[in-house]
């Protein structure tokens, strides 16, 4: 052996022999651009401020294709549904590439131009080979597999919510009075549950209850635009949370994985196991807002006359602090894509200590969460902050997205090799035990 090679050697830690080739390209900021790619993309063709669970959906899709491209090829963990193996001697970054641009050209097929161009940015940075060649080849598979998969799964059917106004019964609300958007998401078949229903809470508290006049009172106090008595911080709350949830959560994926300095197959996991997760979660919450309709606090609280509890009175000039989204409220799917996402992190890192951050366009600020029930506390808080929604939808919403998120990092996204040995998924839930306030 010469003298540079047993430098090498010795570098590098393993023996390197004549002819060797460096190990195919597997750069996990390929998975991070992609994901902001996709991000813009799914934007520009909902609209950035949808008032609904809609965008979860498609990072769910694109995320599960990419995952299933890297750990085809990388056999660290098991494949989302899919039994194929693409050769390990292709690029799992190129593979990452190919099935994001597939799955978003094929169902946003108006930003295919934009979307071929960071295509053949992104590919041009990988070295050209058959590493290359392989890889573009599997990720394309891994997509159309994924698109196979969510043939017929019920998006865009016509569902439709028929319940006439009553006393507890959602109905549109102001200022725009918008009909219940995008109903068939509560329908829409799963990516990992087996069925919409599978964690559906039980039923709202009863307007004649204690508990609904609480959350009534509650809201009216300090949900109202003006007049309440919110801190500065809770009123920042109510607004961090205002906004686009699916972004800020893609954000804060992007910056662990690249603090933590996960590998590709690790980021891969991290981002399929979130959002289909979260997918399902929306699928869930609308589920339950289709299933119970249950009316918005600003309807109740107009209409409070009406609901049969003396310790309700009514006030119909009362505003909350945000504009109502146009449906139901119970339950909530910020508080349900929050309790899945954080219950899932926390099984996938065997911890409840996740060390996110995000960051909100709504106020220009960034928050970090040490601990997953902090995040959910918050986020429990925010929402009635905001007037936007009752206690108890919140609660029911992150104890639901807490039982998905176990369900998913039971039943999906296992290890297969011992050097990747997964980490007891951690057994206490990551919402609040109680009600917060």
């Amino acid at each position: 052996m010469s003298l540079l090679l047993l430098l090498v050697t010795v570098l590098n830690g393993s023996p390197v022999t004549a002819g060797s080739h460096a190990p195919p390209a597997a750069d996990p900021d390929a998975i991070r651009e992609w994901n902001t790619i996709a991000s813009d993309t799914i934007g520009t063709n909902l609209g950035a401020t949808r008032p609904s669970g809609q965008v979860v959906i498609w990072h769910g899709f694109v995320s599960a294709a990419v995952y299933n491209a890297v750990v085809g090829i990388r056999g660290d963990y098991a494949p989302y549904r899919w039994q194929v193996r693409g050769p390990s001697t292709a690029s799992p970054e190129a593979a990452a590439v190919a099935a994001a641009h597939r799955v978003l050209v094929t169902y946003f097929p108006a930003s295919q131009a934009p979307l071929d161009a960071a295509y053949a940015e992104s590919l041009a940075r990988i070295p050209e080979g058959s590493a290359k060649t392989q890889g573009v080849a599997f990720g394309e598979q891994a997509a159309e597999h994924l698109i196979d998969l969510r043939e017929g799964d019920g998006r865009d059917a016509p569902v439709q919510f028929t319940a006439p106004p009553a006393p507890g019964v959602w109905r549109p609300t102001p200022p725009s009075h918008q009909p219940f958007i995008d109903p068939w998401l509560g329908r829409l078949r799963p990516m990992l549950l087996t069925s919409p229903a599978q964690f559906r809470p039980g039923v709202p508290p009863a307007l004649s209850s204690t508990r609904y006049a609480r959350d009534v009172n509650e809201v009216r106090t300090m949900g109202a635009k003006t007049g309440s008595p919110r801190t500065a911080f809770q009123t920042e709350t109510a607004l961090f949370f205002g906004g686009n949830l699916a972004v800020q959560i893609q954000a804060a994926l992007q910056d662990y994985t690249a603090r933590h300095h996960l590998g590709i197959a690790e980021t891969a996991r991290l981002f399929a196991a979130a959002n289909t997760s979260a997918t399902d979660a929306v699928v869930a919450a609308w589920d339950a807002k289709l299933h119970y309709g249950r009316w918005r606090p600003i309807t109740a609280i107009q209409l409070a006359d009406t609901d049969g509890n003396p310790a309700t009175p009514a006030d119909p000039q009362w505003q909350p602090l945000l504009v109502t989204p146009p449906h139901p409220d119970y339950i909530s799917g910020h508080a349900t894509v929050a309790g899945a996402v954080t219950q899932t992190l926390s099984g996938l890192l065997g911890t409840l200590r996740l060390d996110l951050t995000l960051f909100s366009e709504a106020t220009g600020t960034t928050r970090h969460y040490e601990y997953a029930d902090r995040l959910n506390e918050d986020m429990i808080n925010a929402r009635v902050w905001a007037g936007i929604h009752f206690r108890s939808a919140d609660v029911a919403g992150c104890r639901a997205g807490s039982r998905i998120g176990a369900w998913a990092v039971t039943h999906y996204f296992r290890p297969l090799r011992s050097s990747h040995a997964q980490a007891s998924p951690t057994a206490r839930p990551t919402c609040p035990q109680t009600g917060t306030r």
